[in-house]
């Protein structure tokens, strides 16, 4: 169903989202490697210099072309209030890996219409990947379309998930990991949910999940996955929107298998409980 976004307004902010993702991207491919100044917001939970950096640079191309627009980035990066549309953005989504020079990280841009994402660009700046969708008008992967895999059985798919940076919050994280690597082909942790479910998109990886996330994360990527032929919910299976912390993304085939075995996994931690 489409979200009643201006279809102008749409091409416009793609096109923008896309520039500034390159430029984005330059700066952290510049930078890794490097030495960082690295600030620990938790235990595990990493900000470097060169989040903010490519905040800045993001958010100010942004709100020259879009200035009454409202903007949320990770690193503390606001705009304006009161419209229908918002920017939600990661200057470095896997930071972690930034910092570890571990070549696994992307720069996220998602334009929300009343919390549903509408257009996204989503770059991988190591790869030199673009990811792109919009609202209506398909995904692509460096310009060609780009549609979600047809795997049917769980156990030939591969999946990924992340993991609570609150160390001590990971049970439930761990109850899913165990019950889904006995069950699919494969399972993955990269640490980086942009990427996790654009790869979804292009049927790299048949499903994703994760819990908490946030929609400057996945945001971009989930329009990307939904015009790709994805399906794009809660671990529950509602719609997605951006106020969630949660999100699950897969190809269509496999989406009502993979609700129910994460709700079975969860009544069994209840019942256990």
């Amino acid at each position: 169903m489409a979200s009643g976004a201006d279809l102008g307004v749409l091409q416009e902010a793609s096109e923008l989202a896309v520039q500034t993702a390159y430029r984005a991207g330059a700066l952290l491919r510049e930078r890794v490697g490097t030495k960082r100044e690295i600030v620990h917001k938790g235990i595990v939970d990493l900000v470097t210099d060169a989040d903010r950096e490519s905040e800045r640079l993001i958010s100010s191309a942004l709100k020259e072309v879009f200035p009454d627009f409202r903007l949320t980035g990770e690193e503390g990066a606001t705009g304006a209030n009161g419209s229908d549309y918002g920017w939600l953005i990661d200057p470095i989504d896997g930071t972690t890996n930034f910092a570890h020079g571990y070549p696994h990280f992307a720069v996220s841009i998602c334009l929300e219409y009343r919390r549903i994402p509408v257009v996204g660009a989503v770059y991988d700046p190591m790869r030199d990947e673009m990811f792109v969708g919009v609202e209506g008008q398909g995904a692509t992967l460096n310009d060609m379309p780009i549609q979600a895999s047809t795997v049917v059985d769980l156990i030939q798919a591969l999946g990924a998930t992340g993991f609570n940076y609150d160390i001590n919050a990971r049970q439930e994280q761990n109850a899913f990991w165990s019950v889904f690597n006995d069950r699919v082909q494969g399972l993955r942790r990269d640490g980086a949910a942009a990427l996790d479910a654009a790869w979804v998109a292009c049927g790299r990886l048949d499903l994703f999940f994760e819990n908490p996330v946030n929609g400057w994360d996945v945001g971009a990527a989930a329009v990307i996955a939904r015009e790709a032929g994805a399906v794009v919910t809660s671990l529950a299976g509602e719609a997605y929107d951006t106020t969630m912390n949660e999100v699950l993304c897969t190809n269509a085939p496999l989406h009502d298998a993979v609700v129910s075995l994460i709700h079975e996994t969860r009544l069994t931690r209840q019942n256990a409980g």
